[in-house]
């Protein structure tokens, strides 16, 4: 199986982004694939929920600083790979330096295209799945993410905003299939953080209406369960009796199914 490169992606935050890329990631794992996560993102939420504590080694802030142009001796996606033992992940941290990576980029020769260097496929060839966490923008991180994606997975929570923001990173996929990433497939629009509410409901049937071949089967509940399992570390699929735990085993398979 060649591996997937699933971008988790959405320029609003607070959509559950975060919380997707960790249990679709532990899900996947518990059905036998092979997952590195990688944290794209300056805040490193990521890697904060996967327990990462700042070694000094490096991270994606020396990954992508390097295939920009701006380090010496180049680091690789295994030399600096960490291991989520419990959920049986493999993960690239950020932190907060990334954000002067980011900088760095627009000065670097194809700058669309340096993760898509970072991972390229002999580098993440022991993987049947790379989910990489985006941060919550339209800038070149998320560019690089998209470039060097074979998937985009949207999570949305349902309400008028985070509908009206799903045009920019429409309109954004639509020129990056256009132009780096002619090979970018499957948009799949999940539906988070689901209340049985009149807006709610409202706000799912116009989903339902815009963008009917992109929605997902599967919708994330909103629940106390997601804070819980950020603050303890732990996916929310080894908790069996977990309902939300449930639903992103179900999208594990919807995106198997979809491979």
């Amino acid at each position: 199986m060649k591996t997937k490169i699933i971008a988790v992606a959405n320029q609003k935050g607070g959509v559950g982004k975060t919380t997707t890329a960790m249990n679709l990631g532990a899900a996947l794992a518990l059905k036998n694939k092979r997952v590195l996560l990688i944290d794209l993102d300056p805040q490193a939420n990521l890697s904060e929920y996967l327990g990462y504590e700042p070694d000094g080694k490096p991270t994606m802030t020396q990954l992508i600083g390097q295939a920009a142009g701006m380090g010496k001796a180049p680091e690789t996606v295994s030399g600096i790979r960490k291991h989520k033992a419990i959920e049986g992940m493999d993960y690239i941290p950020a932190d907060i330096n990334l954000a002067n990576a980011e900088t760095a980029m627009f000065s670097a020769l194809s700058r669309e295209t340096i993760l898509k260097r970072i991972l390229f496929p002999e580098a993440v060839s022991d993987y049947d799945y790379v989910i990489i966490d985006c941060l919550p923008s339209l800038g070149i991180l998320m560019i690089n993410a998209l470039t060097a994606a074979d998937e985009l997975l949207i999570p949305v929570q349902p309400q008028k905003f985070s509908l009206d923001g799903l045009e920019a990173l429409a309109a954004l996929t639509a020129q990056i299939r256009a132009t780096v990433n002619t090979t970018l497939g499957r948009i799949t629009i999940l539906p988070t953080m689901i209340e049985r509410t009149n807006v709610c409901k409202a706000a799912l049937n116009e989903l339902s209406e815009r963008y009917a071949s992109e929605l997902s089967s599967t919708v994330i509940h909103k629940s106390v369960e997601a804070a819980k399992s950020s603050e303890t570390g732990a996916a929310l699929c080894s908790n069996t009796k977990s309902k939300l735990g449930e639903e992103y085993k179900q999208l594990a398979d919807e995106m198997i199914a979809a491979s």
